[in-house]
């Protein structure tokens, strides 16, 4: 594809050539590719038809787990998360070394890969608290967790201009990739202002079915707000806010008998 140049702006297409745009600005590209037909049956075009069907994989088993993180999303997210978690579960499905190619998936891969994976590349958890935190995820009980400890607000936490306070959030989530259904459990801490303050541990519990055999994801972030005559509201609408998945347990491998 090509950059387009000068004034006018064309939209559409012209002959052979397609004009439109994206969010990287301007673009034009020429008609091409091979016939649908033959990638579909020509036996020269196998691979590509084995990498299709993974990178359909991937993209359905992202649009599972936005879905499944959707409440937290609305507030926390970028305009390329899509890609971006696509781009990841490629590398979970490609970790599959029992399928054949072409089969690989998300439960046999490696789902662990997106542990730290930051749902806002506008404010990652990364670059936003500093304060260190403990997580785990105990599949007996169920219990997906989040252990602040005391802390000093001002210190520990990069907020934006403009925040006076902030709440961490988390979610615990049970997903059936195969199935495309998960369990949901959210839990947050109260309103937190950013000064000198001594705060003291803040746990976060979210408590997912017992004993399951599904894969158990847990994120974990930092929201942002504003205090005006003793409301709260969120910072432009959740564009500085940060979560980030902090603990993933796969599923366990299945017992023969």
């Amino acid at each position: 594809m090509a950059r387009q140049a000068g004034i006018i702006k064309l939209k559409g297409k012209v002959g052979d050539m397609s004009f439109y745009k994206t969010r990287d600005g301007y673009l034009a590209r020429e008609k091409g590719g091979v016939d649908k037909e033959r990638i579909q049956n020509d036996p020269a075009f196998q691979r590509t038809r084995e990498n299709g069907a993974e990178f359909g994989r991937a993209g359905a088993a992202g649009r599972t787990l936005r879905t499944a993180f959707r409440p937290l999303l609305l507030r926390t997210s970028d305009s390329r998360l899509t890609s971006r978690l696509t781009r990841e579960m490629v590398k979970v499905i490609k970790a599959d070394a029992t399928s054949s190619r072409g089969e690989r998936n998300v439960l046999d891969g490696e789902l662990e890969l997106l542990q730290g994976f930051e749902f806002n590349a506008n404010g990652r958890l990364g670059a936003t608290m500093y304060a260190p935190f403990d997580v785990s995820i105990d599949r007996a009980t169920g219990e997906a967790v989040v252990n602040v400890p005391g802390f000093v607000p001002q210190n520990t936490i990069a907020a934006p201009q403009g925040a006076t306070h902030l709440k961490f959030v988390s979610a615990g989530a049970e997903i059936d990739f195969e199935s495309d259904d998960f369990t949901l459990v959210t839990s947050e801490s109260g309103e937190i202002a950013i000064g000198p303050q001594a705060e003291a541990a803040v746990s976060l519990t979210n408590a997912l079915p017992a004993n399951s055999t599904k894969p158990l994801l847990l994120a974990f972030g930092v929201e942002f707000y504003q205090e005006v005559n003793g409301s709260f509201y969120p910072l432009k609408n959740g564009s500085y806010n940060a979560l980030a998945l902090v603990a993933i347990d796969g599923a366990p491998a299945v017992q023969q008998t």
